[in-house]
Parts: structure tokens; sequence; C-alpha cells
């Protein structure tokens, strides 16, 4: 296990080395700043403080560390900045971590070899020209054909496995690792798994290719589904992927905001009429993965799904799966404000691709004007109800408070008010439904199925990778789901400022316990763990199997404590550096006689000091909270 290995790329890696390379950093006091390259400023609010490894803008509001900063500046999640940040600092990762590499480097190569394959399929045999026929019959220019490596899969059983056999030397393992081939029932060897299917190559932000998407033509009869995908592999996650993330990660960040279709020739037409910022959820439900993807470029999302609130329709993203998406974004796990969530409305009976050909003005209308989703599911409800009738106003009531229940409890009352004031049911009635709906059971876990050995773990050089405020908060929602609510409901993965203690955070909060009516499973601790990477599963297993009190006997009243205790000191922490900051550009003013600068961080400074005093406040009082129980307990 590569433990230990952020901790040391630290060591080895001083932050304003790494920063450096990119921002010109002038010396100011204890800190170094300089201007912001993630956001356009004249003013330098962007500043690197060495004695806390981590950088600040206090413009934007971006902040981390190494590993954030070239996730932030290269587009690349946590696994490509680590090995990125790994070379540089000459820290070896560990041998399976190299093997997997050079695996997947080679599954890549056999990727592109067969996308090559089918794209010369396409536009030069006469195997293609139906394909290519009905592409251009969809309203799909040559160049957009080109561009995006669009193919053809031919008939036959084995053609792509014989071409890449003799052409490319591909084996047969390498084809069943790829998703491109599938074993045989019978005596043994592979056949092609897609065949007669217009071919989409899918790729990761960084443009490399991680599998395809296969459609039968129009009117076809042959086997299989309409859509075809690759399986899950080494190199392909459907709930983590969005097609054309790759070109559309600029255009998304230059928009503030990204609009996510359904389907390959959706978002294909979209990019081709200029809408670039567009991606595909391969036909699936958007998941908090994609979420996560999404928001490293913006966060704003608008949802060009056919939503269908009955979930009557074949194809239709459901009322189930827009209230779960409702719930996983109104709890601040993703860092998107719940109401930048929109829904695009599309004419009745028209796909976004259709709209984005035919009416390129209505679909620019439409995706500005597009309605929050809350708002947007409480109107589909209402509209599937006949309101004048009693029944009716009261299974849109139960309908739409379904969808309520999964918000925080300061976004509900304007909600209730306006189902009260549709229906006339008064808002206590209402109330009580609500709370009803709301009741769940605890599930508990012991940290003992997770980790077996924790003598085994070099528990203190792993935690050395993260700030001294978060591993306790971190401890504290690995070992007490019971304080997911309320740990979540006051921060989210940003306030991190070491980037693996956000991996596992944000990890956490997709995996809360809620009572979802089966949507989801409740929080399981190994699940959560065995869906890490490796270094940051390491630091979950450190945090669970470090000393300390049994959270899991903890009282409801002592937890309370703990968890208030942990938040002050994470917001202690952050008013130390922006208090540095101050100080650092009060004596710069001073230097330079600038008396009305001065004046301005003077007075900056005296609201500091009232937050530290609010902050010392809670911290008294916690500490009062907390006596009865220590006496109690003795």
């Amino acid at each position: 296990m590569a433990v230990g290995v952020v901790a040391e790329i630290k060591g080895r890696l001083p932050v304003a080395d790494v920063v450096g390379d990119t921002v010109q950093l002038k010396k100011a006091g204890t800190t170094l700043k300089g201007l912001c390259p993630f956001h356009g400023e004249k003013t330098p609010s962007f500043v690197v403080t060495p004695a806390r490894d981590s950088w600040h803008c206090f413009g934007c509001g971006k902040h981390g560390d190494i590993f954030t900063f070239v996730m932030e500046r290269d587009s690349v999640g946590f696994a490509e900045a680590l090995k990125t940040l790994a070379a540089r600092a000459g820290v070896e990762l560990d041998e399976r971590t190299r093997r997997d590499d050079a695996r997947n480097a080679r599954l890549r190569e056999v990727l592109e070899s067969a996308i090559a394959f089918y794209h010369a399929v396409l536009l030069h045999s006469k195997a293609g020209e139906p394909a290519l026929a009905y592409l251009r019959g969809r309203g799909f220019t040559d160049a957009t054909i080109e561009k995006y490596q669009l193919g053809w899969a031919p008939g036959g059983w084995d053609t792509l496995v014989r071409q890449l056999a003799a052409k490319r030397q591909v084996q047969a393992g390498e084809l069943l690792e790829t998703g491109l081939a599938s074993p045989r029932q019978r005596g043994g060897g592979v056949y092609d798994r897609f065949r007669e299917r217009v071919i989409f190559p899918i790729r990761d932000a960084n443009g490399h290719p991680v599998g395809l998407g296969g459609r039968i033509l129009a009117g076809d009869a042959g086997d299989g589904p309409k859509y075809l995908n690759s399986p899950a592999t080494p190199l392909f996650d459907k709930s983590r992927t969005l097609y054309l993330i790759d070109r559309a990660k600029g255009p998304i960040r230059k928009a503030g905001q990204a609009v996510i279709v359904e389907g390959y020739t959706d978002a294909l037409m979209a990019h081709q009429a200029g809408f670039e910022n567009v991606v595909a959820s391969l036909g699936t439900a958007l998941t908090p993965f994609q979420v996560a993807l999404l928001t490293r470029y913006a966060k704003r999302i608008a949802l060009a799904y056919d939503v269908d609130a009955a979930g009557e329709k074949a194809g239709t993203f459901g009322a189930t799966a827009l209230e779960e998406l409702i719930r996983q974004l109104a709890a601040d796990e993703s860092g998107v404000e719940l109401d930048e969530v929109r829904v695009v409305r599309l004419p009745a009976g028209k796909d976004p691709d259709e709209v984005v050909r035919d009416e390129p003005d209505r679909w620019r209308e439409e995706v500005r004007t597009a309605r929050p989703i809350v708002d947007h599911l409480l109107d589909v409800h209402a509209h599937a109800h006949d309101l004048k009738t009693a029944g009716g106003k009261a299974r849109y009531a139960e309908a739409a408070l379904g969808v309520v229940r999964r918000l925080p409890p300061l976004l509900r009352d304007p909600y209730v008010q306006q189902i009260q004031q549709q229906t006339g049911i008064t808002q206590g009635a209402l109330l009580g439904v609500l709370q009803g709906q709301a009741q769940r059971t605890e599930t508990r876990f012991t940290a003992d199925a997770v980790v077996n050995a924790p003598d085994a773990l070099p528990v203190a050089d792993i935690l050395r990778a993260v700030s001294p405020p978060e591993p306790e908060l971190l401890r504290l929602v690995l070992l007490a789901p019971e304080a997911h609510d309320r740990v979540l409901d006051a921060i989210g993965p940003d306030r991190f400022r070491s980037q693996v203690a956000r991996e596992l955070f944000r990890a956490i909060a997709n995996a809360r316990a809620r009572d979802d009516h089966g949507v989801r499973p409740v929080f399981a601790l190994s699940q959560v763990l065995d869906g890490l990477d490796e270094e940051t599963r390491a630091l979950g297993q450190a945090l669970v199997s470090r000393s300390g009190p049994d959270l899991r006997l903890l009282s409801d009243h002592v937890l309370s404590i703990a968890i208030e205790q942990s938040i002050l000191d994470l917001e202690e922490d952050e008013w130390l550096e922006r208090s540095d900051f101050n100080r650092d550009l009060m004596a710069e003013a001073e230097r330079e006689g600038d008396a009305a600068n001065v004046q301005r961080l003077m007075l900056e400074q005296r609201l500091l000091n009232e937050q530290r005093r609010s902050i010392d406040k809670r911290r008294d009082q916690t500490r009062l909270l907390a006596r009865p129980t220590a006496v109690a307990a003795g």
C-alpha cells in the first residue's frame, strides 16, 4: 500500500515552488502573494503560506495545498495530480501502481487502435456507407464526423479481433480488458462486442480514450439494445464519465455553466452548433461523481433531460432519480448550490439535438431561463394532479412534500407555504406529513470490520498529509453516521485545506445515511473505504485506527459537543489565515504611506477581531455544555 506518499511529497515540494511555476510571487511578511491564476484580478489577493503548506485566494475563495493547486491548474483529478507531483518530487509510487499505470497505458493504445479502425471503416469502406448516410441524414457534417472520430463497427463475429491481432499484435486478453470483445461461450476465444453499430469514442477529461458507445441504425431489427456502452473496465466507469468532457471543459469554465443531455447525438449536435459547454451522461441519471467532475469547471448545471415526474415513459429522467439528485445536492456535498442546478424546458416530443439543429435561438433562451430543479419538479407534480379535487390536492401534497423533505430545514419553509397556498391544506397538517416522511432508522457499525490490524498502518506518517484541524472532524463523520447531518449541513468539502482530506470528506458525504426508500444503501464504512483511491483509503483507515475515545459509545450530547469543537477548530484555523493576510497587507500599506488603505484594513481587522470573539464565545459555551457531562462521567 502506498501509504504516506502525500505527506512525503509535501515534505519534498515546498508549496511556494509548485505555485511559483505558475504564479509570480512576491514576499509579503510571512507569506508570498501574487495574482490569482483562477480568476481575473489586478490587485493581488492570492497568498501562499509556506508555514501551512497552503495557498488561498481571498478574491475568488479557492484554496488548498499543492495537490489542489495542480488539480485546479491542470483540470485533472486527484490521482493524476498525485502522479504529476510524485514524479516531480522523485517519490516512487508502489510497484502495483506502476504496473497499473503501464497496463492502463497499453489499454488506451488498444482503444485508440480500435477507434481508428472503426473510423476508417465508416469513411472508406462500402460497409460503412449506410452508417455515413445515416449520420449525414441526422444533420452531422463531415467535419464533425472527422473531428469526433465517429465510426462504424462492421458485421461479423470477429472482424475487429482479427484486424487488431494482425496489425497491432493485440491479445485476446487485452480486448477483454478494454471491453472491445466478449468471451465465447463454447470453444474458447473472443468475439467483437460491437457489431453493426455507429461508434462514439468516449474520452476522459484529459482526452484519453476510456470506452465506446454504439448505436444501431434507425429501423435496424438486429439483436441488442438501441445503445450499447463499453462494460466496466479498468479505464471505464459509466457513473464517473461524461461524454465530450474533454472538449467541453474549457467552454464550461468560460460560460460558467455546464449543460447536460442524455445522448451522444444530443451532445454532438450541440457542439456542432457552437454550444460547446454541453456534455452527455451516457443515458444514465446524473451521479454524484459526474457532478463532482463538472464542479471542477463550473458551479451552474442545467439538465436538458426529458423529465417525467410519473416515471411512466421509458428512457426519461424520472421523479425518483431527480429527487435523489436534489437530496445529494441539498447537503452541499458537491459544492454546488441547489438553486444553481436547473432544468431546461424542452418542447414536447423534441430531443435536444432537434431543438439545437432547428431552433438554436430557442435552445439558447431555454438554457438561459432554465428553472431551479425543485421549482421545476413541484410544477411537474402540480400538472400531474387535479388540484380542483380534494383527492388530487392530497396526492399532490404528498408528492410535493416528498421533494421538500430532502431539503435542509431552512430551505423547506417557502415551499411548504407554496404547497399550502396551492392546496388549502393547513401548514400544521403539511408539517405533520413532512415529519412522518422524515423518520428513519440509524445504522451503527464497527471499525473492527474495516481495520483488522491497525498497528500495521504508519498512522503518524499518513496523518502528516492533512492540516491539524482536519483529522478529528473526519474521524467523527467516519465513525459516527449520526453526526452526518450536523457536520454536512455546516460545512462542505471545500472547507478543507488538504486535498486528500477533501477527497475523503466528499466520499463520506456522497455515501451518507438517508432514508431514501431504497434508492441508495445506508452508510457503510467498509464500502466507502473500498471505493477510494489507495492514498485516500490509507488516510481513512489511519483515522479509524487512530487512538482516541470510541466515538461509537459517545452519547448524543457528547457527540454534539465534539462536532462543535471540531468545526470551531476549523473556523479558527481559517481565521488565523485571514488575520495573517490582513496584518501583512497593513504592514505593506504603512510602509508605502497609504493612509486610506491602512484605515480600511484597520476596519477589516476590527471585524476580524469581532469574528474571533464570536468563535471564543461559542467555544466557551461549548466548554460549559461539556462540564455537566464530565462531572456525570466522573
